[in-house]
C-alpha cells in the first residue's frame, strides 16, 4: 500500500506530497517540527508533544492555523489512514510560500505536513553492547542566537554534529556549548550516573527539553533515585559508573565509549538496563490509543 501524507488538509499518497519551492521552510528552515512514537496502536506523549511544537511555533512567530486538538485528531488519522500500529511520525509545520525575501509577513499561511512510517535509529546490538561515540568538533548554537529549545527545521548545527560522528566512524556525538559544558548529543538527550545517582544536562547549556528525556526524570524519581539537572564537564562524563542516551527514536540506549575512554566497565549499567526495562513497560500504557 502507497503511504499517505497528510499535507495541508488532505491525504496524498507519498509520491505526491510535494510543496513549493518558494516555501520558506526549505529555502531558510523556517519551521518548526515533531518526532513522536506510537507502540501498539498507542500514541506516546502525544499532547506533550504537540504543546513543544506550539511552543516553538510561539517563540519563532509561526502562527499554526489549526488547534492543538485538531492537530491531535489529525496524527491519529493519518496512523489510520496507513494502518499503522507502530510508528515514527513526523508533523511539520513551515512558514509557507512566500518569496525570495526573508519577510515573514510574505508568507500567507503556514504549510502542515504529517508522516507516518517506521523507523530503526540503531540495531538491536548496540542496545545489548553499548553504543561508542566521539566528542563533536562543531560547538551547540548558543541559546542567545538560536535556542536550541526551539525544535526548528534550521538543524544544520545538529547535521555538522553528525557529519563529525560520521568522520569519527561512529554514530552520534555530544556537543558542548560555547563554553565547554556538556549539552546534549545531535540528535538525543545525554544522561550519567554517578554512585547511583542520575544526572542529565539543564537545558541553559543549549539542549532541548526532551518528551522521553522528561520520561526518563520521572522513571527515575519514581524508583526513588536522586535524579536532576547538572551542568558537566567532558570530564564528568568520561568519569562516570554509566552514560546513556535517550530520544524519541532511540529510546534509551547505552554509551560504552568515548573516543578512546571506555565509560565504566565497558558494558551497559544496571541502571540504565532497569531504566530501559522500565521505559518499555511506560509505552504499552502511557499514550492516546487509536
Amino acid at each position: 500500500m502507497e503511504l499517505k501524507i497528510f499535507l495541508d488538509g488532505q491525504f496524498v499518497d507519498k509520491k505526491d506530497a510535494k510543496i513549493s519551492i518558494f516555501d520558506h521552510g526549505l529555502l531558510y528552515g523556517d519551521g518548526v517540527f515533531e518526532g513522536i512514537r506510537s507502540y501498539n496502536r498507542r500514541v506516546f506523549r502525544l499532547k506533550e508533544h504537540i504543546n513543544r511544537l506550539y511552543d516553538g511555533a510561539e517563540a519563532i512567530r509561526l502562527e499554526i492555523p489549526i488547534s492543538k486538538q485538531a492537530f491531535q485528531d489529525k496524527v491519529i488519522e493519518t496512523l489510520k489512514e496507513n494502518k499503522l500500529d507502530d510508528a515514527y511520525i513526523r508533523v511539520v509545520v513551515t512558514r509557507g510560500v512566500g518569496d525570495l525575501g526573508l519577510d515573514p509577513r510574505k508568507c500567507s499561511c503556514a504549510t502542515i505536513f504529517i508522516i507516518t512510517d517506521r523507523i530503526e535509529l540503531y540495531p538491536e546490538e548496540l542496545y545489548e553492547k553499548g553504543l561508542p561515540i566521539t566528542v563533536a568538533k562543531t560547538r551547540r548554537n548558543h541559546p542567545s542566537s538560536l535556542n536550541p529549545r526551539i525544535k526548528s527545521l534550521n538543524y544544520l548545527n545538529n547535521i555538522l554534529g553528525k557529519i563529525d560522528a560520521i568522520d569519527a566512524g561512529v554514530e552520534e556525538a555530544i556537543m558542548l556549548s560555547v563554553d565547554g559544558y556538556v549539552a546534549e548529543c545531535t540528535g538525543d538527550n545525554i544522561f550519567i550516573v554517578e554512585d547511583g545517582d542520575v544526572f542529565t544536562p539543564p537545558c541553559d547549556t543549549g539542549s532541548l527539553e526532551g518528551i522521553t528525556q522528561d520520561a526518563v526524570i520521572r522513571i527515575a524519581e519514581e524508583k526513588g533515585m536522586n535524579v536532576g539537572f547538572k551542568k558537566m564537564k567532558l570530564e564528568d562524563v568520561l568519569g562516570a559508573d554509566e552514560c546513556f542516551l535517550t530520544g524519541t527514536a532511540a529510546e534509551i540506549i547505552p554509551v560504552v565509549q568515548i573516543d578512546d575512554q571506555v565509560i565504566g566497565t565497558g558494558f551497559p549499567g544496571e541502571i540504565t538496563k532497569q531504566l530501559r526495562q522500565d521505559f518499555s513497560k511506560l509505552t504499552k500504557t502511557d499514550g492516546v490509543e487509536y
